[in-house]
C-alpha cells in the first residue's frame, strides 16, 4: 500500500477511516474523538487528546467582569437628585456606570433593561444599596476595582479618619489629575445660590458639627435635610473625588422646599438669615430640644445672656438728644435670662454728606470690633421698640456666630453700610465681656476666640425677584428711583454679578486661609480678609 493512500477493500473501494479521526459534517475539516473516549459528561478523556491545545472554558470571575472594562469614571456624577431621566421617579434607581444617566429598575420591562440593550449598556449600580449588576443578563458582579464607585456614591469614616482631620492635611487629585484640598471644594453656582454655598461651606468646617454630619448613625432614619447635609458634607470632605467641585443642587431644592420657597436659588437672598433657619431645622431634626445639650447645634452655638428691659418713659431725662439713654434704678426694670446662637453688632450710620475738606469724598468709616462688643458688657443701654435695654453676656459658647447688620432694607429699597470692621483673628478678648460671677468657659475664666469663618458680601444688595417699583408711580418718579437705589431693581443676571456671597475659611490642618466663591477656591493672605465687607463671622474658642 502506497504511504499516505487510504487501505482498498476487496471490491476496490477506499476503506473508511478510523473513528477518531473522523471528520464532522457540521465542521468540515475538524476531527472528532471516537465515542468510546468520551464521558457521560461530554469531556473528552483520551489520552491521546491534546489537552495544551484546548481553549480552556471561562471562570466564574471572568465571567462576571467581562464588562468592566467599559465603566467610564469620567462620565459618572453623584451630585444631582437621583430621579430616573425617562420615568422622573425616585424609587428603586440604577445609575449606567457607562454613560452616568439614571434609570429605574432592572427587571424586564423596565428603563434600565431598555437601556443595556439598545445602547449596550451592561453594567450598573443600585444608588440605594451599592450593589452593581450586569444587565440584561441580570446577575451581580461584586468586583474590589468598584469600590472607587462605591465610595463616590456613598464616602464613609471611620472615627480615626475624622479626628486626623484638623492636624493632617492631605493633597488630593481628581480623575483629571487636578490638586485639591478636601473640605475645600468649591460648589456649583446653580443661578442666585451664592449665599447658600457660603453658609454651607462655613458650616461643614465648624469641627462639631462636620464630625456629626460625618459620623452620623442610622442616617436613613434621619429627615431629608439632614441626609442631604450630611451627604454634600460627606463629599466635600472627600479625599478621592472623580472632580474637584461639587454641585449642591440636591441640598439647595431641599432648603427651597422644606422653607416653602422662603429661600429661593433664582433670585437672591440673605446669608444671615439661612443660616439661622438652617441651625434650628437642623436643631429639630436632630431631635434637640430646649435643653443645652440636647443636639450638636446646641452644644457648638448655644449661650447664655441676660436682658434688663425698662420702657423709655421710665428711664433718666436727657437734656440733650446725643446723649446716651440711662436707666433709672428707682423705676421698674424686668431682669430676664435669654439663651442666644447669634449676637448681632449694630454699626455705626454711615455719613450722607460729603466733607469739603476731602473735595467732595467721603471717606468711608471704621470701626474696632472690640468696640461693637460692647453692646453686651451689661452697662450700655440701647433703644429697641420703645424699650430701654441692656444686654449682659453670662456664659459663652464654644463657637460664637456674630452678624455685623450692614442692611437695611423697605418695601421698596435696599441699603448697604459699608463701615469697615477691624478685629484681630487670633485671640479676641470675648471673655472681657462676662461679669465676675460668671460660670467659667473653657480651661480658664478669661476665654479667647480665633476666627475659622468670615462671610462677606461684595456688591450692591438687592431686593427679591418678587419686588417690583409699584404701577402707581409715574414714569419720572419711577426713573429716578430706579437710579437712586442703584441696584434695587435689577435683572436677576444683574443681581448675579453685581451681589455676591463669599467666604474665607481657615484649613486647620495647615493653618492657611482660603477664599471660596462658588467654584473659585484661592489661597489668600490674612490680611486680605478685611478687604471685604464682614457679614457674618463664626469664632471658635481657644482652649489650648
Amino acid at each position: 500500500m502506497i504511504p499516505g493512500k487510504r487501505p482498498a477493500t476487496e471490491e476496490g473501494v477506499e476503506a473508511p477511516l478510523p473513528a477518531k479521526l473522523q471528520r464532522t459534517e457540521e465542521q468540515p475539516g475538524s476531527l472528532v474523538a471516537d465515542a468510546g473516549n468520551v464521558g457521560n459528561d461530554g469531556r473528552v478523556s483520551d489520552s491521546d487528546t491534546d489537552d495544551d491545545n484546548r481553549a480552556p472554558e471561562p471562570s466564574a470571575l471572568e465571567i462576571e467582569g467581562l464588562y468592566l472594562d467599559t465603566v467610564n469614571r469620567a462620565s459618572l456624577d453623584f451630585d444631582f437628585e437621583q430621579l430616573c431621566s425617562v420615568s422622573l421617579s425616585n424609587n428603586n434607581i440604577y445609575a449606567c456606570l457607562v454613560c452616568g444617566k439614571y434609570y429605574q429598575g432592572r427587571g424586564k420591562q423596565t428603563h434600565a433593561y431598555f437601556h443595556s440593550i439598545n445602547e449596550s449598556h451592561h453594567v450598573f449600580i443600585n444608588l440605594h444599596t451599592l450593589r452593581v449588576y450586569v444587565l440584561p443578563d441580570n446577575y451581580e458582579v461584586d468586583d474590589k476595582s468598584l469600590n472607587d464607585i462605591k465610595a463616590a456614591v456613598r464616602p464613609t469614616y471611620s472615627a480615626e479618619q475624622v479626628a486626623q482631620l484638623d492636624s493632617v492635611c492631605e493633597d488630593a487629585y481628581d480623575l483629571s489629575g487636578k490638586h485639591y484640598i478636601p473640605g475645600l471644594v468649591g460648589l456649583n453656582r446653580i443661578k442666585c445660590n451664592d449665599y447658600m454655598n457660603a453658609v454651607v461651606q462655613a458650616l461643614a468646617h465648624v469641627p462639631p458639627i462636620r464630625d456629626a454630619m460625618l459620623l452620623l448613625p442610622d442616617l436613613e432614619r434621619k429627615s431629608p435635610l439632614v441626609q442631604r447635609m450630611a451627604s454634600l458634607v460627606k463629599r466635600m470632605w472627600h479625599p478621592k473625588l472623580f472632580k474637584s467641585h461639587i454641585s449642591p443642587h440636591e441640598l439647595h431644592q431641599e432648603i427651597v422646599n422644606r422653607s416653602k420657597r422662603h429661600f429661593k436659588l433664582d433670585s437672591s437672598g440673605d446669608a444671615f438669615e439661612l443660616l439661622t433657619w438652617l441651625l434650628n431645622t437642623l436643631h429639630m431634626d436632630l431631635g434637640g430640644s430646649r435643653k443645652s445639650d440636647s443636639s450638636v447645634v446646641y452644644k457648638a452655638f448655644r449661650g447664655e445672656l441676660s436682658v434688663a428691659t425698662q420702657q423709655l418713659r421710665d428711664t433718666r431725662v436727657r437734656t440733650r438728644e446725643e446723649d446716651p439713654i440711662e436707666m433709672d434704678a428707682a423705676k421698674p426694670i424686668v431682669r430676664t435670662k435669654v439663651s442666644f446662637l447669634t449676637l448681632s453688632l449694630e454699626l455705626p450710620p454711615k455719613p450722607l454728606f460729603a466733607d469739603d475738606e476731602d473735595k467732595g469724598e467721603v471717606g468711608i468709616p471704621q470701626v474696632a470690633l472690640v468696640s461693637l462688643l460692647q453692646r453686651y458688657n451689661g452697662s450700655t443701654v440701647v433703644e429697641w421698640q420703645g424699650q430701654a435695654k441692656q444686654y449682659q453676656l453670662r456664659k459663652l459658647p464654644q463657637f460664637i456666630i456674630c452678624h455685623i447688620k450692614r442692611f437695611t432694607k423697605t418695601e421698596l429699597s435696599a441699603d448697604k453700610n459699608p463701615t469697615v470692621v477691624n478685629y484681630a483673628i487670633h485671640n479676641v478678648p470675648f471673655g472681657n465681656l462676662l461679669p465676675k460671677d460668671a460660670p467659667v468657659c473653657g480651661s480658664h475664666g478669661n476665654p479667647t476666640y480665633n476666627l475659622i469663618a468670615n462671610i462677606c458680601h461684595d456688591g450692591q444688595p438687592a431686593l427679591s425677584a418678587g419686588s417690583k417699583v409699584p404701577s402707581d408711580l409715574g414714569q419720572s418718579t419711577a426713573v429716578t428711583l430706579a437710579a437712586s437705589t442703584a441696584a434695587t431693581y435689577t435683572s436677576d443676571e444683574t443681581t448675579s454679578a453685581n451681589s455676591q456671597y463669599l467666604v474665607y475659611l481657615r484649613h486647620a490642618a495647615n493653618d492657611k486661609w482660603y477664599m471660596l466663591r462658588d467654584l473659585q477656591v484661592e489661597p489668600v493672605m490674612p490680611q486680605m480678609i478685611f478687604l471685604s465687607d464682614s457679614y457674618v463671622q463664626i469664632w471658635q474658642r481657644n482652649d489650648e
